[in-house]
């Protein structure tokens, strides 16, 4: 019985890459996505929200699994876009007071109740 060496005889073959077949392809990856998340649109038109909105968070979180980085990103300005949007909403607020006021106070000099 002979010995069986275990490292292949050719140098350059030790450093080949394994093949990639137990991890899918991002094609296929984002071809999923964007058909769960089609489904899911359609089939929350057409009435059937509970399948449709299965289908769409399952569309999203492949779309976030494939694009981890931008996903990553996007958390991370969140904060930012929430305190804009709450400032504006502040302002909308300041002003809707504002004019409730001045109406207010324009029936009073005209003499009719608010």
């Amino acid at each position: 019985m002979g010995a069986v060496p275990l490292s292949p005889r050719n140098p350059a073959q030790s450093h080949m890459e394994p093949p990639r077949e137990s991890r899918p392809s991002p094609e296929w990856v984002r071809y999923a996505a964007a058909g769960s998340l089609l489904a899911g649109g359609i089939l929350f038109l057409t009435g059937k929200r509970r399948a449709g909105l299965v289908a769409g968070a399952a569309g999203a979180a492949l779309a976030m699994v494939e694009e981890k980085e931008l996903v990553k990103q996007w958390w991370d300005e969140l904060p930012g876009y929430l305190d804009s949007a709450q400032r504006m909403l502040d302002q909308a607020q300041q002003t809707i007071d504002d004019l409730a006021a001045k109406r207010d106070r324009i029936m009073c000099i005209l003499g009719k109740s608010a």
